[in-house]
């Protein structure tokens, strides 16, 4: 099965290292019960770690190459050979309804929409322990005022806590990526119960943050809010998105919603 080549199409960089398989392993701590999803397990580096751990495995993996030696290796793993992003997630769920973990060493060029779909499905996920591409993992973590701070910063951490776990050197993974890699680990609120609203935030910080260098109003002036009258806005709209907190954003978003509904 090692004469398996990774392909470039689905992003694939194996991880070869124990010990930061064991990291991994460790920072997902998974209990027998957890229903765990790892998306991606590839030649079975992570997926042989968590077998340990859990009853059962669910696994997601899109290369029918690895498909029948994954499911011949790991007897309590439940192998489905298939898309991730066209998987609907409530069909992950055990029959006792229980939040999902999603875990993976993920292809750093569908990072986005994998988090985007979590996002959607967030009443559904507890956590989510992802190595990615290191640039992404400081965009996540990031703080109002640098530089890293856009979309996915306001909207992931709207909707979860992101937790910067540790950096992970290209000399790990066979073939080597060009860029470092990181570990974080993201835990869902699930108080974000309110999906018009929630959708409504999604549009409201991607037109904030849709002209990056002007003022609010700008931005908002050039997005499918223009027709807003913003005179009684929360926020000073004399601001650039990048110099607000989530607060800020929330209030913007409801102002909006209030106008919407006038």
């Amino acid at each position: 099965m090692n004469k398996v080549q990774p392909l470039k199409k689905f992003g694939q960089n194996y991880l070869q290292d124990k010990n930061i398989l064991l990291k991994i392993a460790e920072e997902i701590n998974p209990a027998p019960d957890d229903a765990l999803v790892e998306i991606g397990p590839g030649l079975g580096a992570l997926t042989n770690e968590l077998t340990q751990k859990v009853k059962l495995l669910t696994a997601i993996e899109i290369d029918t190459r690895v498909a029948e030696d994954l499911e011949n290796r790991f007897k309590n793993l439940r192998l489905i050979n298939d898309d991730f992003l066209k998987i609907d997630l409530l069909s992950l769920q055990p029959e006792s309804p229980q939040s999902l973990r999603i875990v993976g060493n993920i292809p750093y060029n569908i990072t986005s929409p994998i988090l985007f779909k979590l996002i959607e499905n967030n009443l559904l996920v507890e956590d989510a322990v992802f190595m990615i591409q290191y640039e992404v993992a400081k965009r996540l973590t990031a703080l109002k005022g640098t530089k890293d701070y856009g979309i996915l910063a306001v909207i992931l951490n709207y909707f979860a806590v992101v937790k910067f776990c540790f950096k992970v050197s290209p000399n790990v993974f066979y073939p080597k990526p060009k860029v470092f890699s990181a570990v974080v680990h993201i835990f869902f609120r699930h108080d974000r119960t309110d999906s018009k609203f929630n959708s409504l935030f999604i549009s409201v910080v991607k037109a904030c943050f849709g002209n990056r260098r002007k003022t609010l109003k700008n931005s908002l002036n050039n997005s499918i809010f223009r027709n807003i009258n913003f005179d009684n806005s929360p926020v000073n709209l004399t601001l650039r998105a990048e110099q607000l907190d989530i607060p800020d954003f929330i209030s913007l978003t409801a102002y909006i919603q209030d106008c919407l509904g006038r």
